[in-house]
């Protein structure tokens, strides 16, 4: 038998997770960047999942929230032509390295198991290059997310989560003469731009963020409601405290599990740190998501790359399948925060704020208004991503004026094209 119709043949008992199963000796070394609590458990669960099958598994993790890190070292790794077996990747990215001729196909996987009929098509069709799967994801996250402290909010005389943004700055402003951080947000260029997509969509809505964000649109970067946009983002520079440089963003969650802060802006992973450090949703923390209507989509997925020897093929194909089961996308979202990225995974297991998520998923999709993260990777190619996370955390740290801001955006964008 030949690895891949090995490999196939052992993927259909991958679901069992218990005794009995069959034993596969594929190795896979897999680069990510999933270290702080609630992602290290997350990986931690594929990882124990791919070892029941007998597989060997090399951990690689590179800290740092955002993989610019991970991404320089794959970048050299490539160069040095001794890839990882898969790496966390997503979005744009993956059909960037796609046509560098660098990755596997586990489109043999794909069809085996009728991926297309349980993923999302926009989300199916960026695991693809050229028809052909490359990558599988293992979650939707939501990042236009709110966290928050309920004995903080009480203490600031706060009752209910902040609807638009004149209630959310109401809000900080009481926190504030209260003595309690208003924001609890770190210094880190795609941290700031995580609560400035937020803050583009409470503006200006799902039509103006793709055209802006997505599209690149230069009336939409240039006009009042970008203008507008950058005047709130200025108002929540006051709202964080004078050591917010070069902080993690799991230490920021941390701040708003002891009390210390009010609020944080930021995706759903920030929900797996308040599970791993056994807090309750709506006892221990508060979830809404960020002022606007619409969902701002993220999703984790691992790419696979081209590598040599049965072993690494073999290994490649069986976490494929491992990835994309019922069972292991249930435990592993659990453990992240975030949702199944199968439509056909039942929910019954999962919090409040994950249910909030999945009906807003939906009605998102039925009112267009669903659209890519540009901070996190799925909307744009890193390389103008980097201007706006340069232009947006230069205007966090300076007294540039929202109109220059949106002018200046709008010719780096430009001239990256």
């Amino acid at each position: 038998m030949n690895i891949l119709k090995k490999a196939l043949v052992l993927s259909a008992t991958l679901t069992s997770f218990g005794p009995g199963v069959a034993y596969s000796e594929g190795t896979v070394e897999v680069l990510h960047w999933w270290t702080s609590g609630g992602e290290a458990r997350a990986v931690g669960e594929l990882k124990e999942a791919f070892e029941t099958q007998g597989g060997t598994w090399i951990d690689s993790p590179i800290a740092g929230g955002g993989g610019d890190a991970a991404m320089t070292a794959l970048r050299a790794r490539v160069i040095a032509g001794n890839p990882p077996t898969a790496v966390q990747l997503k979005g744009p990215g993956i059909q960037e390295w796609a046509r560098e001729g660098v990755l596997n196909s586990v489109d043999a996987v794909a069809e085996s198991e009728n991926w297309d009929a349980v993923l999302p098509p926009v989300l199916a069709d960026i695991m693809k290059f050229d028809g052909a799967y490359v990558a599988a994801p293992v979650n939707i996250h939501r990042v236009d997310w709110m966290w928050a402290n309920p004995q903080a909010l009480e203490a600031a005389g706060i009752t209910e989560m902040p609807t638009t943004w004149d209630e959310f700055n109401a809000a900080a402003d009481k926190l504030m003469a209260a003595g309690i951080i208003p924001l609890a947000h770190g210094g880190q260029p795609w941290q700031d731009a995580t609560v400035f997509e937020d803050v583009v969509l409470g503006i200006g809505g799902a039509d103006f963020f793709r055209k802006a964000l997505v599209e690149l649109d230069q009336e939409a970067l240039q006009s009042d409601t970008m203008i507008a946009a950058f005047d709130q983002l200025r108002r929540m520079r006051g709202y964080v405290d004078a050591n917010f440089s070069g902080r993690d963003w799991n230490l920021a969650t941390g701040m708003v599990m002891r009390g210390e802060a009010g609020f944080q802006i930021m995706g759903d992973w920030a929900k797996g740190e308040f599970l791993a450090a056994g807090k309750v949703p709506g006892v221990d923390f508060l979830c809404a998501p960020t002022p606007g209507n619409g969902f701002v989509l993220n999703s984790d997925s691992f790419t696979f790359f081209k590598v040599e020897g049965d072993d690494n093929i073999e290994g490649q194909q069986v976490l494929a399948s491992l990835i994309m089961s019922p069972e292991f996308q249930e435990t592993f979202n659990l453990a992240k925060g975030s949702i199944p990225a199968r439509t056909d995974v039942a929910l019954d297991a999962f919090d409040t704020c994950a249910l909030r998520s999945h009906e807003d998923l939906l009605a998102a999709i039925e009112n267009d208004a669903l659209v890519p993260s540009m901070a996190h990777e799925m909307a744009i190619p890193r390389s103008i991503r980097g201007e706006f996370l340069d232009l947006v955390t230069n205007f966090f740290n300076s007294d540039m004026s929202s109109e220059e801001a949106a002018q200046t955006l709008a010719a780096a964008v430009a001239r990256a094209q």
